[in-house]
């Protein structure tokens, strides 16, 4: 069975030979690989571990598509930079990390109408689609036969880099429809860009949204105000998806499970990531919504971050005979794989882990 015909089938709880496989890196994971002589020099890690799944970012949301980033700010370590969307934003040069926020020109809703807003309704700007890395992944993904997913940030996972949390989540309560007329217009400019593509490169297997919906132990919002405020643009977005056929993966980090029936009658068709040090339990989520969609990650990467073998294997035991029941499991850490996992240790997790999941 190969790699795409392996997810289409488990996104849709029908029989497969093994569970699905796929992962997340931090770029210096692979460089760091490279550099020790595991990962060949232009070998993708999707051909190297067998993969089943090919994930491409190719579109571009910032408002101010013209606008040339100023450095505002420079040290050996880090770079504090203005963007297109007007927020300030400290990035760190020697390693992979989430940028710090610091400043935002939109805190509020009549800097987003004057600001970012008209530049996100002008006429589509055939820039914010980088087609040829679209086209050479898809291309690829083919020819290995694997699920191959157009993958980029949702809604929420778009305004916060416009006005950030803290702005964002006031608004939520103080001034909903503005939050509201957010998400509404990314969901329109996502659905335009994913119109252009299709109709000139042909559509992807699904669809991966990445959109962080919480920290340790809450969700950032109250599943009231996911319902009014969040949910109409996601329907609206995951409903297009399914009209042309795509099933849709949905990336969150951080505690989701209040949010999981909202985010199912929204239309997912599969979890990920599973967060376990934030509270998640993809025993408990397969017990509870298992039937509905399918699931993907939930192994801690802190064994992995440990290269601790024994706590690996046991945990990988305890987890994928439940897990594979209902045909419904793809095999991932519950984060992104840092350069402190041995090579020698992921390999072993793969291994093992694919070794449990066969059917």
């Amino acid at each position: 069975m190969t790699g795409r015909e392996r997810i289409t089938r488990i996104l849709k709880h029908q029989p497969v030979d093994r569970i699905g496989l796929y992962e997340h890196f931090w770029n210096d994971t692979c460089k760091h690989w490279q550099a020790q002589g595991h990962i060949r020099e232009g070998e993708s890690l999707d051909d190297h571990f067998g993969f089943d799944i090919t994930n491409c970012w190719c579109f571009n949301s910032v408002a101010d598509l013209d606008f040339q980033p100023v450095v505002i700010e420079e040290t050996e370590e880090t770079k504090l930079v203005r963007d297109g969307n007007g927020a300030v934003l400290r990035r760190h040069k020697l390693h992979d990390t989430t940028p710090e926020h610091v400043d935002f020109a939109v805190k509020e809703r009549p800097a987003w109408e004057e600001l970012i807003k008209p530049q996100l309704l002008k006429t589509f700007d055939r820039r914010r689609i980088n087609v040829e890395k679209y086209r050479t992944a898809r291309n690829a993904a083919a020819k290995a036969s694997r699920f191959f997913t157009w993958g980029g940030p949702h809604v929420f996972e778009l305004i916060h880099p416009v006005c950030g949390h803290e702005h964002m989540l006031a608004g939520m309560a103080l001034d909903p429809d503005w939050v509201r007329d957010m998400a509404d217009t990314y969901a329109n400019l996502l659905i335009a860009m994913f119109e252009t593509l299709i109709a000139e490169e042909g559509p992807p297997d699904g669809v991966w949204f990445y959109e962080d919906l919480g920290f340790k132990e809450r969700p950032f919002m109250s599943p009231e105000m996911y319902r009014e405020i969040v949910q109409p643009a996601h329907a609206k977005t995951i409903a297009y998806c399914h009209s042309k056929g795509l099933p849709v993966i949905l990336h969150s980090c951080g505690f989701v499970e209040p949010l999981l029936p909202d985010l199912i009658a929204a239309g997912i068709d599969c979890l990920q990531v599973m967060e376990i040090k934030a509270g998640m339990d993809p025993l408990r989520i397969h017990s509870n919504f298992g039937d509905r969609i399918a699931l993907c990650g939930g192994m801690d990467a802190r064994n992995l971050v440990a290269n601790n073998r024994d706590a690996i294997r046991k945990e990988l035991a305890e987890k994928i005979p439940v897990l594979k029941q209902g045909n419904g499991y793809i095999l991932h850490s519950d984060h992104s794989i840092p350069k402190t996992c041995e090579h020698e240790t992921y390999r072993f997790f793969v291994d093992e882990g694919l070794r449990l999941g066969k059917y």
